[in-house]
């Protein structure tokens, strides 16, 4: 069961359908890339010495949409009470480089199997 991080305690992640944004995985060509109904393990700083888990989910919707393309209200219910320009500045941020606007990203749909902690 492979791991789906974050690094920020996100209200969303206290609700048991939620969904998240995530770039196709660098292995995506090996058909690495997350799956419809595929089940992982959620954490909070998954590399961190104070890693925390946070429950198990199915990926239960996964559609792929150019970053450009996502909408004021997907990126307010994402987290960013400020919308799409400070979830694209988070992106850039966390990421370490400027965002083409035009790269696929997941938005995966996300249904808790075990209660949040």
């Amino acid at each position: 069961m492979r791991i789906l991080s974050f690094t920020k305690k996100w209200d969303k992640l206290k609700q048991s359908e939620f969904t998240t944004f995530r770039f196709e995985r660098k292995d995506s060509d090996r058909g690495r890339d997350w799956h419809l109904n595929e089940t992982v393990q959620l954490y909070y700083h998954n590399r961190c010495k104070d890693r925390e888990f946070l429950g198990i989910a199915k990926i239960i919707n996964k559609f792929a949409e150019w970053t450009g393309d996502i909408t004021e209200e997907e990126a307010i219910a994402d987290g960013f009470p400020g919308g799409i320009k400070e979830m694209r500045d988070w992106l850039e941020k966390a990421h370490h480089c400027a965002i083409n606007w035009t790269t696929p990203i997941n938005k995966l749909t996300l249904k808790r199997v075990t209660p949040d902690k």
